[in-house]
């Protein structure tokens, strides 16, 4: 018997929503809309209740004007407004009541134009109120935007608008601003996990060189010639291992420091000089300078990392013989300074803004150097921005550099 074919499978449902028409653009509460009909509909009460007050106040006037300036009593003619004669030819008589009907005329004029201009003038204020109380509620999205932008300038990339409301152009732009957050989240979630995996498969190759090294080195019968091959190979291991190393630091340290614990300049770079004396004293370089208290907020590690790059800089860019270096600490301006002073050559002011790059030295190579990798002051100037201040460099008369790096209290 031959097999019944089975029925063709339902096709499977799609995962994807289909998009929503959308309405025409006229139809849509945009903004531009929605500002046409505010101040549209205030101008038009405005203008009813102007046309109302006008109104009352001209039948007002009107009324005033409409009373006779005059009476007349037993035959003659009295009047407590207008300076009427007793006895008078009748055109004297006429002339001199045409002219008491027209004063009062004009003064009932006078007093309409009068009250409408005050009238004008409280209608204004009020309207100026309204305005300002209304514009501030339809831009009231955009300081809700703003104020999330400030958070997220922060690094605290979790924040989103999700402003509610009608679908206009504040909305439209608060969700896009959410959307390139949620990307920004992404790229530095994932540049943290490469600088984490980065550290970890780079530093454990280069240890075990480095031990390799060390252990043949340590062996009493290894020929001369091998050695110092051994040397040689340890040295550029090591400073392959600085590369490393500083490389690591300047990606952690592009990022602003969410968690911030009160930190002493003074001791920062107290510390950096304790690190720093047994090479300026091999070196021949004197280290001096007073240093005061200057508290401020933000990771130690970083900042005593600044301090050291800027007095090893300090030390080994210096003269050969006589040279010193002056490391001092205050607090100025609702700044706190770490200045770093130090003779040396003469360094052109052209030159400064290369001395910060990555890899860059004054008059050197990029390789062969035994003073650094050339990412010090790059490193500095990437803390620095993270802490919120800067480092400035000026060349110092006579020669050398002086370094001044300024932080937020």
């Amino acid at each position: 018997m031959p097999a019944v074919p089975a029925p063709p499978a339902t096709p499977p449902k799609p995962t994807w929503e289909p998009k929503q028409q959308e309405p025409p653009y006229w139809l849509r509460p945009t903004i531009r809309i929605r500002l046409t009909l505010l101040y549209g509909g205030m101008f038009l009460i405005a203008g009813i209740l102007l046309l109302s007050i006008i109104y009352m106040l001209a039948a007002q006037a009107l009324h005033v004007g409409s009373e006779l300036p005059f009476e007349i009593v037993n035959g003659q003619v009295t009047s407590t407004v207008c300076n009427l004669p007793e006895k008078a030819s009748p055109d004297t008589f006429n002339a001199a009541m045409n002219s008491c009907v027209n004063h009062q005329r004009q003064q009932a004029l006078d007093t309409l134009l009068n009250r409408s201009l005050l009238a004008l003038v409280g209608l204004s204020v009020i309207a100026f109120a309204f305005g300002y109380a209304m514009a501030g509620r339809v831009l009231s999205p955009l300081g809700r935007i703003t104020r999330t932008a400030r958070r997220v300038a922060g690094t605290d990339l979790s924040r989103r608008i999700e402003l509610d409301g009608p679908d206009d152009e504040l909305k439209e732009l608060a969700d896009t601003f959410d959307e390139m957050l949620d990307r920004l989240e992404r790229a530095f979630t994932a540049q943290q996990r490469f600088v984490g995996n980065a550290s970890h498969e780079l530093r454990t190759p280069l240890a075990i060189n480095r031990t390799l090294l060390e252990v043949h080195l340590s062996d009493p019968q290894a020929p001369p010639e091998l050695k110092q091959l051994g040397k040689t190979l340890l040295a550029t291991n090591e400073r392959s291992e600085q590369l490393v190393e500083g490389l690591l630091l300047l990606a952690r340290s592009d990022n602003q420091i969410v968690e911030r614990k009160p930190v002493d300049l003074a001791e920062v770079a107290s510390r950096a000089i304790d690190q720093t004396r047994g090479e300026a004293e091999e070196r021949g370089v004197a280290i001096r300078g007073e240093r005061s208290p200057a508290v401020v907020q933000g990771n130690g590690v970083l900042l005593e990392r600044i301090a050291l790059n800027l007095v090893q800089n300090a030390v080994r860019y210096n003269v050969p013989e006589g040279g010193w270096v002056e490391v001092g600490t205050e607090l100025q301006g609702g700044q706190a300074l770490l200045v770093v002073a130090n003779t040396g050559p003469v360094v052109p002011a052209y030159e400064i803004d290369n001395l910060f790059e990555p890899f860059r030295r004054l008059r050197t190579e990029r390789t062969g150097s035994d003073k650094g990798v050339g990412l010090g002051l790059s490193i500095a100037r990437s803390v620095a921005r993270a802490h919120g201040g800067r480092i400035i460099a000026e060349p110092r008369e006579g020669g050398g550099l002086v370094m001044r790096v300024s932080l937020p209290v």
